[in-house]
């Protein structure tokens, strides 16, 4: 009797199942960043002891070594976000710059399993990113931003470049 209803069991549940309900599509994109030689913009360039923090939250994203992308996750229940990046973080002499993020997003049906994921639009140039300096003035390490496409769909795509 307990083999039966182990084998009906088996049988309700892989009857039960569609071939979506596994999610294996894109989820919600974060904001792809790469870093670039400022003397010579066509480089990339490697971050060193870059801390990233949101601002008003109270874990940061971590501190980065030795690269040059990094990909930062946008607020879907507003309409900007805001982040600290300190170069130099553990060094003699931190510089601190903040960089926000304008956007509209809308959510959009993925499948049943994955659910809904939410896609953006940063705001045109030169509102989509306001670079902002320390509450005490160290002097900006960003030196030029450039977005290289509104849509945040993927994150198959650099979304914005940081020269330095």
């Amino acid at each position: 009797m307990k083999k039966i209803l182990f084998l009906l069991f088996i049988t309700i549940t892989f009857i039960g199942c569609e071939k979506d309900d596994i999610c294996i599509d894109e989820t919600t994109p974060r904001l792809i960043l790469e870093f670039y030689d400022i003397s010579n913009p066509s480089n990339l360039k490697n971050v060193v002891n870059l801390k990233i923090k949101g601002v008003g939250l109270t874990d940061d994203l971590g501190t980065f070594n030795n690269i040059s992308k990094v990909e930062l996750p946008l607020k879907i229940d507003d309409l900007t976000t805001k982040y600290s990046l300190i170069l130099n973080s553990t060094g003699v002499n931190p510089n601190e710059d903040f960089l926000q993020f304008n956007y509209t997003h809308q959510n959009i049906f993925v499948t049943r399993a994955c659910g809904y994921k939410t896609i953006f639009e940063l705001d045109a140039f030169p509102t989509g990113v306001i670079k902002t300096d320390a509450a005490t003035p160290d002097g900006f390490w960003i030196q030029d931003i450039n977005i290289l496409t509104t849509n945040i769909e993927t994150e198959n795509e650099t979304h914005i470049k940081i020269l330095f």
